[in-house]
């Protein structure tokens, strides 16, 4: 039996960060934390912190992690690792044992080399080297642009906040990436207005 889907006491990016420090994989801070760190402060309250490494490295990130088993999420649940469950879902909770809560999400992403490829739609691809930026202390987080792509799925409050937010901050060239891959993944969007 997986662990109650609800126990979630995410620790914050510099806990994950200062886990991974060293580490020589290329990963980040995605989601709404991703935000506040190009945001330069904590906007709103976080339910969950999510991380993105290449899909074939993340053994690497767990075994910094040896205090938490790992699950695939997807379908409303959580399982354990099985190769048919890896290949199936990209979302792999780490659920700490000793405090009996959820702490972390990692995104294992598709990528060739180099290069992040975008699991919604896979002609969109960026080097790892342009989607990566650093908070002012150091902490690798997913460019405001991409973020924005994924929360473009759901229609959920803390998305539309996230995306009224950071637009105004964003450059003509990141409105205009943002705008350009929205028109391929998700062509209706009302965000496209907005850019």
């Amino acid at each position: 039996m997986s662990p109650d889907l609800d126990a979630w006491d995410p620790w914050t990016p510099w806990v994950i960060a200062d886990r991974l420090a060293g580490l020589d994989v290329p990963w980040y801070v995605a989601g709404g934390w991703a935000i506040d760190l190009f945001r330069g402060e904590q906007t709103r309250e976080h339910e969950d912190v999510e991380i993105a490494v290449p899909a074939d490295r993340f053994d690497d990130v767990a075994d910094r992690f040896p205090d938490c088993d790992f699950y695939i999420a997807g379908d409303g649940k959580a399982v354990s690792l099985s190769p048919e469950a890896l290949a199936t879902y990209h979302q792999t909770w780490a659920w700490q044992r000793g405090a009996g809560v959820w702490r972390f999400d990692v995104f294992r992403e598709p990528y060739d080399g180099a290069t992040w490829i975008c699991r919604r739609n896979w002609q969109i691809r960026r080097p790892y080297a342009e989607i990566i930026r650093y908070s002012s202390d150091g902490i690798p987080y997913l460019c405001p642009e991409v973020v924005l792509l994924f929360k473009a799925k759901t229609d959920r409050d803390k998305d539309r906040i996230d995306f009224e937010g950071t637009v105004p901050l964003l450059t003509s060239d990141e409105r205009r990436w943002l705008k350009d891959a929205l028109d391929v993944v998700h062509p209706e969007h009302p965000w496209l207005a907005r850019l």
